[in-house]
């Protein structure tokens, strides 16, 4: 059974909890039941029962292939099909893995196609001249841009240094099981392919070979990774449903008004889970002109920088604060006999003790200056515990969205800027709207 723990009382009473219970319980029935808006896209809910051994002893092989022959490999994707894979990574890495070797048997794993930089894109391109590198590309279609260029160039640039043949070995499609502009060329070169189901969104899909593969290249377990979302699914479906008890206290402080929630963390191997996070909730949420606004910032680090704003601006935030119980490292602070920066009342105490209570007084500051707080407590950071999360905030979020009155599942807006980038760049079949942007221009 999943050991994070949740806790409310810093934000909502037991009294507004009851109040909206029964939302909250029709909203859970009707995610439960697939009987919601969206419900085409709920392949995720049961996921983690229906990843069987050959899925992950398949995944695992494909790992080690690219491990055996590569000692960088690019993940090529945006949005949901790269933001899953890099939190867990960074999460589960050392502060400093970029300038550390890989993990033993394991290659670097970079990131591609989630911009448009031309810049990074040519600073990639330089360092991969000198690497052994494979591909892992994500697009259920194939034709998204930013992933679709940078798949174009990377792969011409695989070609040219190994070989058409070598190449198709080191490239690993994961893509519709049969259309598709990334099926066609993956059937055609005979790169080694995974499926996306077409009944899980993007957002929803780093416990499916999207992210499951480049985290295993990375070398952690994703079998363990599974089975903390399994625990947490188990944990739900048992009674002790705390995905629901968070969104329903995520929609009480916003009918209270409180329309900005800030992931708030004290470790910063958690940044990207943030990222993670925002675009989970934002796709999810953000819509018919409703919404949780979600933001994330790095603790005790923007403290510095954003915590006058928290602490006494606007009151219309509050704080989901993430917080780990046990570091992996060891660092006593030293005594100094001269003492100039006066912490010498801080000597022999670890770093991490410190961190816990400026974590625990900001949150009484900020609970103080009207800023409700939840909290969710992780007790290590670990492969089964970062499943255990990832299931917690996938399950909070449908529940979430249909407590709003939304379908959590679309994200109608996300094609309003293609559609003007298309147009300002003439791409074929936009010509009418091309006239129209050119005129307002």
């Amino acid at each position: 059974m999943s050991n994070i723990k949740l806790e409310t009382q810093n934000a909502v009473t037991a009294a507004q909890l009851s109040a909206i219970a029964a939302d909250e319980q029709a909203a859970v029935k009707t995610l439960d039941t697939a009987t919601g808006a969206g419900n085409d896209f709920l392949g995720w809910t049961d996921l983690p029962e229906r990843t069987d051994s050959k899925l992950l002893d398949d995944i695992m092989d494909a790992a080690r292939s690219l491990r055996n022959t590569c000692d960088t490999v690019v993940c090529v994707g945006i949005g949901g099909s790269y933001l899953g894979a890099k939190f867990v990574i960074e999460a589960l890495s050392g502060n400093f893995a970029a300038m550390e070797p890989g993990r033993i048997g394991a290659p670097k794993v970079l990131f591609a196609g989630q911009n448009i930089s031309e810049d990074y894109l040519y600073e990639l391109t330089g360092l991969l001249r000198s690497r052994s590198f494979g591909i892992i590309v994500i697009s259920k279609s194939g034709t998204t841009t930013e992933p679709a260029i940078a798949f174009r160039i990377l792969r011409e640039q695989l070609e040219a240094q190994v070989g058409r043949g070598e190449a198709a070995k080191r490239i690993v499609a994961i893509t519709d099981a049969k259309r598709g502009a990334l099926r066609v060329l993956a059937d055609r070169e005979g790169y080694r392919t995974f499926v996306i189901e077409d009944n899980v969104g993007g957002r929803y899909s780093v416990l499916t070979p999207v992210g499951l593969l480049p985290i295993a290249v990375a070398g952690f377990d994703i079998r363990a990774l599974v089975q903390g979302a399994r625990d947490m699914h188990a944990r739900c479906a048992s009674g002790d449903d705390v995905a629901a008890t968070y969104a329903a206290t995520r929609n009480i402080l916003y009918r209270a008004g409180k329309k900005i929630e800030i992931l708030v963390n004290f470790c910063p191997r958690l940044h990207f889970l943030g990222e993670w996070w925002k675009q989970l909730y934002a796709e999810s949420e953000g819509k018919d002109g409703k919404g949780i606004f979600p933001a994330s910032v790095d603790f005790s680090t923007d403290l510095h920088s954003l915590g006058q704003m928290i602490q006494q601006g606007e009151r219309t935030v509050f704080e989901t604060v993430v917080s780990v119980d046990k570091v992996d490292h060891s660092v006593i602070i030293p005594e100094d006999k001269d003492n100039l920066d006066g912490i010498n009342y801080l000597a022999g105490k670890h770093v991490d003790y410190v961190n816990k209570m400026a974590e625990k007084g900001t949150a009484i500051a900020h609970i103080d200056g009207g800023v409700p707080n939840i909290r969710i407590q992780l007790p290590a950071i670990t492969e089964s515990v970062l499943g255990s999360l990832i299931y917690f905030f996938e399950r909070a979020c449908g529940v979430s969205g249909y407590m709003l009155g939304v379908n959590p599942f679309n994200q109608p807006g996300v094609e309003e800027y293609k559609r003007n980038m298309f147009a300002l760049l003439e791409k074929p079949g936009y010509e009418e709207d091309t006239k129209a942007i050119k005129a307002r221009l």
